[in-house]
């Protein structure tokens, strides 16, 4: 679905990311963990065309995103942006809905349109009548969204998705996403620094440091690298943090459950040896 051929880009002095290569198959849910200013955010503006690479190429579906229109690009892949400030432009949220799929998506027709901006209002939950701009920062986050998704994308890229959301905002986010990869086998390009969130959703971890890719691997294999993370300014999960520590015995914990279950494992076989 999309392969970066050693990609470079530069904002000015120096590059910001270098020398980028890899691929991600139709359908992976996939994390870009780093630092602040690793390069994360530029990677996926790469991805999505928003930035052309000063060297190397970026390919959706084997076509070059340089010389990809940009009206194609929108409807293979969607872009949520940290800030959804930055991407609302309407007065109300139906509007701002229907506005992406009346750009990119003219072949539903005004009744399609209709259609599908009433499901994406009943599936998050607004009436349609709604001012974005008089609504928390969290629920401008959803309208955002829901816009991106209405057009159903090949592939959507998070910018932080959980940023200013409470806990059932972002469940009810992330488990929505989570369906449509599974049921869809819509990609997913997740960054995040929300660790708890990767492991409970990404099943693949690619670190960039320094503008450079350092790792790419299953997320769980990636939290357990404690040199890796630690060359990252990463901090795993505090269950995986927790099962680091507590060592032999805990090595495949990824979840309360599992760390109940380990601890009653030693226990038992304790009693039995006495």
């Amino acid at each position: 679905m999309i392969e970066l051929k050693n990609a470079s880009f530069s904002y000015g002095a120096g590059s910001t990311v270098r020398d980028l290569s890899f691929t991600i198959d139709a359908g992976e849910f996939v994390a870009i963990l780093g630092a602040n200013g690793a390069g994360k955010t530029t990677t996926v503006k790469l991805i999505d065309g928003l930035l052309k690479p000063t060297s190397g190429s970026v390919l959706i579906n084997g076509k070059d995103t340089a010389v990809t229109r940009v009206s194609e690009r929108a409807r293979q892949v969607g872009f949520l942006f940290q800030n959804p400030d930055q991407q609302i432009c309407r007065n109300t949220v139906r509007e701002e809905i229907a506005f992406g799929l009346t750009a990119v998506r003219g072949d539903l027709g005004e009744d399609g349109i209709r259609a599908r901006t009433d499901e994406m209002l009943r599936e998050f939950g607004f009436t349609g009548e709604e001012e974005p701009f008089s609504l928390s920062r969290g629920q401008r986050q959803l309208v955002a969204l829901a816009s991106v998704l209405a057009v159903q994308p090949e592939v959507i890229i998070l910018d932080e998705p959980t940023t200013g959301l409470d806990y059932l905002e972002c469940a009810h986010i992330m488990d929505m996403i989570s369906r449509m990869n599974r049921e869809q086998q819509m990609t997913v390009i997740m960054v995040c620094h929300d660790m708890e969130v990767v492991l409970d959703y990404a099943r693949r971890a690619l670190i960039i440091s320094g503008g450079q890719l350092i790792a790419d691997g299953p997320v769980e294999q990636v939290f357990r690298d404690e040199a890796l993370l630690a060359r990252s300014s990463i901090l795993p999960p505090q269950i995986i943090g927790l099962s680091l520590r507590l060592g032999a015995g805990f090595e495949q914990v990824t979840t309360a459950e599992e760390a109940a279950e380990a601890v009653l494992r030693l226990r038992t076989g304790k009693e039995a040896a006495e």
